[in-house]
């Protein structure tokens, strides 16, 4: 059995019986030539030679091998030089001779074996009689007024790319076209059983089916494979391509977006009545098929899941004229898989949203409330940038994921507008506001409860702020001097300074009970019974003045820190109450945006996990040998 490659064989199968007779006549033609000229060059050197020989030949290869052998004994001495000077010539002639002989007689003949081995007879005049007089410009029928059915079917392989930016999908698929043609039938029994043919797609009529929405500019298939005939007239036609077609993208629910993209064949010649294209799965004259697309060989993508591929035949009329022009539109219907997208972009943003919340936590005595409020809002403009990168410049819808950064970056710069506010609430004093009463009703008393607060208990240490205020003159040897009072009295109240004893003084003699300072002034208060006046003490005077000074300074000052307490107070009742209105406002906002997207409640089973033979990749398990004993 001859074996020779496929190339080989579909070349041998495109000659033709009369370039193979050619080949044969010229190599026949050189073979007599050098025959000829090997049997002139040995007549000459035959009659020079002067000795009985026998002179024997064997035709090998297409050439001569010359045997001499002496006849007898003679006298061969005067020929012997002439005899060894041509001979050699002869030997070198007869050589080159017989190589090219050789080498055409084999070439030959291994043309021969191979066009017997290869070449099958019956094909190669089935071949020449279908297409010696074909004409392929001429559409098959046999009344120009007849329309030629054909049969279209997309067979899908991949589905390379959706290019969202630029709205393209690229696909791997064969485009199968079916027709009858009445000039490429023959009877089987004729041609030795020969009931089909592969002939090259260009040496026959094909419909000039094209891809209306292309994006890239190749409207038909550039690879020109091989048709098969049927002996009932029937052509197949099944040419892969690389389709980049346009798609509209909507990116309302992105990423949860669910995209149907169509893909319209048509023929670009010729109209309804000429051409009547149909869906090769079309029953009954229906215009839709529900599965349009054959996805029994299609490798499942990492984006998408296909959910529907009907197809539909449309026939448009056109004012100018009043033929139909058909087309065949395949809608793929896609679902987006979410997992990618919702570990890098949805999880992160959603992170960074609940940031917003805990800078109402933060005390306001940190400094850095506002800090972290910018830099929250400079992380979701980064991630704002990226969704830019990816969706299409539309103007129409805003994505979903938009949508939630978008409101993410307004929460955080109404959090940035209310930490000012908060911060100023904060450090007011008695000397910049007045706290109305409203105010301190509602942010001390009434929201403290609802917001289940306590306020820090606030007690002013009077032991050790008065007690300079409580003490006694004694005199010394280095003058008078104020010292504590070792009595039972306890802390000073804020009223003994004001109706009260200051304190007491002894100047050589019992001790003097001072009266309250307005007293001294108004010199209205008589003196104890057995007490001296207040003015045979001088020094004492002083001190009278000085201690209602320090207890006056200090009465202010105690009022001054209330005040202040009590605004930090109502700036933490405002951090509290806007960190519950952000927690809420964050979780439901949130909740309410994502769960707008129709896909989180589609439970569809992907119609090529159905359809699709090819087998999704699954890991190989190692084996264990930490088992094996």
């Amino acid at each position: 059995m001859c074996k020779t490659t496929e190339a080989t064989k579909l070349k041998l199968r495109e000659m033709t019986v009369t370039q193979e007779v050619d080949i044969v006549k010229r190599i026949s033609k050189k073979v007599r030539n050098y025959k000829k000229e090997f049997d002139k060059k040995k007549k000459k050197c035959l009659k020079r030679q002067a000795i009985n020989n026998v002179i024997t030949e064997n035709a090998f290869a297409g050439g001569y091998w010359l045997r001499v052998t002496a006849g007898g004994r003679g006298t061969i001495s005067a020929v012997h030089c002439t005899i060894a000077r041509r001979g050699k010539r002869l030997n070198e002639t007869m050589r080159r001779c017989n190589l090219t002989l050789a080498g055409a007689i084999i070439l030959c003949i291994m043309l021969v074996i191979i066009s017997g081995c290869s070449m099958n007879p019956d094909a190669k005049r089935l071949y020449d009689d279908l297409l010696s007089n074909y004409n392929k410009l001429v559409r098959p029928v046999l009344n120009n007024t007849d329309p030629l059915p054909v049969r279209i079917k997309l067979k899908l392989s991949q589905l390379i790319d959706i290019n969202l930016k630029n709205q393209i999908m690229t696909t791997n698929l064969w485009v199968e076209q079916y027709w009858y043609d009445y000039k490429l039938t023959w009877n089987p029994s004729e041609y030795g059983g020969v009931e089909g043919l592969h002939v090259p797609s260009e040496h026959v009529w094909r419909p000039d089916i094209v891809l209306y929405n292309n994006a890239d500019g190749n409207f038909e298939v550039t690879l020109a494979t091989k048709a098969m005939l049927h002996y009932s007239g029937r052509v197949e036609w099944k040419p892969p391509a690389i389709y980049k077609s346009s798609c509209e993208i909507d990116v309302e629910f992105f990423p949860f977006d669910e995209q149907t993209c169509v893909m319209k064949f048509g023929s670009w010649t010729y109209d309804g009545f000429q051409v009547d294209l149909r869906h090769a799965s079309e029953i009954n004259g229906s215009r839709v098929v529900d599965v349009g697309v054959d996805l029994s060989e299609f490798y499942a993508s990492v984006e998408w899941d296909i959910l529907e591929v009907p197809a539909i035949r449309n026939e448009k009329f056109y004012t100018c004229c009043e033929e139909p022009y058909l087309d065949i539109t395949f809608n793929i219907t896609m679902r987006r898989k979410t997992l990618f997208y919702t570990v890098n972009l949805i999880i992160p943003c959603m992170g960074i949203s609940f940031l917003t919340i805990l800078v109402f936590y933060l005390p306001s005595d940190s400094n850095e409330k506002v800090s972290l409020s910018i830099s929250i809002l400079l992380s979701l403009t980064v991630f704002f940038l990226l969704l830019a990168e990816i969706i299409p410049p539309t103007s129409l819808v805003v994505p979903l994921l938009g949508k939630f950064v978008l409101f993410t970056m307004i929460l955080d710069t109404l959090s940035i507008c209310v930490t000012v506010v908060v911060l100023n609430v904060h450090f007011r004093s008695p000397t910049t506001h007045v706290m109305s009463p409203w105010v301190r009703r509602v942010f001390i008393h009434i929201l403290p409860r609802m917001l289940i607060m306590r306020r820090p208990h606030y007690q002013m240490e009077r032991k050790s702020l008065m007690g300079t205020c409580h003490r006694i003159m004694v005199r010394t040897c280095n003058g008078l001097e104020l010292r504590d009072q070792d009595s039972a009295d306890g802390l000073l109240q804020a009223r003994d300074l004001e109706s009260g004893v200051i304190g007491c003084c002894e100047i050589h003699g019992p001790i003097i009970a001072l009266p309250s300072p307005p007293e001294i002034i108004n010199q209205n208060v008589p003196l104890p019974k057995g007490k001296k006046h207040w003015h045979d003490c001088p020094e004492l005077h002083k001190a009278a003045e000085g201690a209602a000074f320090i207890a006056d300074y200090i009465r202010k000052e105690e009022e001054e820190k209330k005040i202040k307490e009590d605004w930090k107070y109502v700036a933490m009742v405002l951090d509290r109450l806007f960190l519950w209105i952000f927690t809420l406002a964050v979780t439901m906002g949130s909740a309410g945006i994502i769960l707008q997207a129709p896909t989180l409640y589609d439970n569809r089973l992907p119609i090529n996990v159905k359809l699709s033979e090819i087998l999704p990749h699954t890991p190989t398990v190692k084996p264990n040998y930490n088992n094996i004993m």
